[in-house]
């Protein structure tokens, strides 16, 4: 304050719990304590801690003339349960809110309630939180954009944008992680097309023969020409990015401009339709934009919290294990297979599976049902993914007829149906869930229970009046449903 002449002030308050509930009484004694704390005839008994606060919030509140804006305030109040938005929750946050908002202290008052996902989700910025400094003095401002804080557009020289790209000791750094496929390699023609460009001698035309870079950072610091980025991603040019780092020993590369458009916003939304507007021009499936959301990434992290031989790789965006050698290939479930694992077991609907991937997402997100929700569990998901993989390497090993491949996905429904313990759970009741998955994945994880149990799932196939051979009949919901109807009488 002496050395500014004003003050910037916000509060922040953090209760934590470990338990798997948001408890409303809980909620409400921490929203107590908070307008508590600012009373001037506190109801609450405060420890030394808490009185050493008071005193510094007290001290701090006497200099409001010297304040920039009244303060904020911030409230998170963070559990390892499944936040959905609960109405009597929402009440009682309402009412701490605007008890708080009578006391005329604060410019704003928010209220964050957090469950896993969302700590998961800001733990995993904690680790990939990356910052690059670069001198972007070619550049036009773009007005200001609701949701937006900062965005540029401009010609960033190739030496700069490598800033961005690498780290201190050449490395690339981990800043695709919001794109929508990895690095799909120069083999094809487009990056093919780009390294001959710039390994050409006239490489400077790079500038107008590529659509550039999209680059969306938490937030931007510029001092004059030189621009902070920091928390950042590329959203839309992973391929050029990728062919541009791989030739930078290139002869003719100092002599590349790459157009560039960077943004700075913290809303989660307007990053997701940015990318998706900036993909708009590419051949870009559906189910591949369907790795922006949060659920997919906490589904790959799911994932990878299993170790040993249960251990699976998600690939959320396409080819992303390519250039990893230590992961085997028949470990790596695409998008592509957990859709049709899940909706075969988990949705009764193996006979739509055989179709084209992309036709199921519209079907069932159109649907009651839909696929890949932000409330489902995770654990159906990774079991029907495991369930395929554990079926998929007895055809290889032929313990189980190869000729029982097409009907695979009417074999997991089956497996599902038989050996599930009592009744499916709904797919957001995540504690159920998990726990009907975890019988079914002790079956899996036993290599001769799982064949035991899947070959009595075929013969269920066998003795009912289902042709395997027949493409029709394995298409036919009538014919699913004999089988279901067939499986539950047993």
């Amino acid at each position: 304050m002496e050395r500014n002449n004003f003050l910037e002030v916000d509060y922040l308050f953090i209760q934590a719990k470990t338990s798997s509930n948001f408890d409303s009484g809980e909620l409400n004694t921490f929203l107590f304590g908070v307008n508590d704390f600012f009373s001037m005839s506190p109801r609450l008994v405060r420890n030394d801690d808490i009185q050493h606060f008071v005193e510094i919030s007290n001290y701090i509140i006497d200099r409001a003339p010297k304040f920039k804006r009244n303060p904020l305030i911030k409230l998170y109040y963070v559990t390892t349960g499944n936040w959905v938005g609960d109405a009597n929750l929402r009440g009682v946050i309402d009412s701490g809110v605007n008890a708080l908002e009578q006391t005329n202290l604060f410019d704003k008052v928010s209220v964050n309630v957090w469950g896993a996902r969302e700590l998961a989700s800001a733990y995993r910025k904690t680790k990939d939180a990356i910052s690059s400094t670069i001198n972007f003095s070619n550049r036009i401002t773009i007005p200001k954009i609701n949701g937006v804080s900062q965005a540029y557009i401009g010609l960033l020289p190739y030496r700069e944008f490598l800033k961005i790209l690498s780290d201190e000791e050449g490395n690339l750094l981990n800043v695709f992680e919001d794109n929508v496929r990895d690095f799909q390699g120069e083999n094809n023609d487009v990056n093919g097309g780009i390294a001959s460009t710039l390994n050409n001698n006239d490489s400077e035309i790079f500038s107008v023969l590529n659509n550039g870079v999209t680059i969306v950072a938490s937030s931007i610091s510029p001092t004059g020409d030189q621009f902070t980025l920091t928390d950042y991603q590329i959203v839309n040019g992973c391929q050029t990015s990728n062919v541009l780092f791989n030739n930078r020993e290139g002869e003719y590369i100092g002599n590349v401009y790459v157009p560039i458009k960077l943004i700075a916003t913290t809303d989660d939304e307007v990053k997701t339709r940015i990318t998706l507007a900036t993909n708009n021009q590419t051949p870009i499936k559906k189910e591949q934009l369907a790795a922006l959301t949060k659920f997919q990434r906490s589904l790959e992290q799911y994932y990878n919290s299993y170790e040993g031989d249960s251990r699976l790789y998600y690939e959320r965006r396409s080819k992303q294990y390519n250039s990893d050698t230590h992961v085997a290939k028949s470990k790596i479930i695409t998008v592509q297979y957990q859709i049709k694992s899940f909706a075969a077991m988990f949705l009764n609907e193996p006979h739509n599976v055989t179709s084209f991937y992309g036709s199921i997402v519209k079907r069932l997100n159109e649907g009651k049902v839909q696929i890949f929700n932000n409330d489902h569990a995770f654990s159906p998901y990774y079991t029907s993914a495991f369930a395929y993989y554990k079926l998929e390497a007895l055809f290889r090993k032929g313990s189980i007829d190869s000729s029982y491949k097409k009907v695979r996905f009417h074999i997991l429904l089956l497996f599902r149906i038989i050996f599930g313990n009592g009744v499916l759970p709904p797919l957001n009741s995540t504690r159920k869930m998990d726990s009907y998955c975890a019988h079914l994945l002790s079956i899996l994880n036993s290599e001769s229970k799982t064949l035991k149990a899947f070959q009595k799932c075929i013969d269920v196939i066998d003795c009912s009046d289902f042709d395997k051979s027949d493409k029709q009949t394995i298409k036919l919901v009538s014919k699913t449903k004999v089988l279901i109807d067939y499986a539950k009488s047993l």
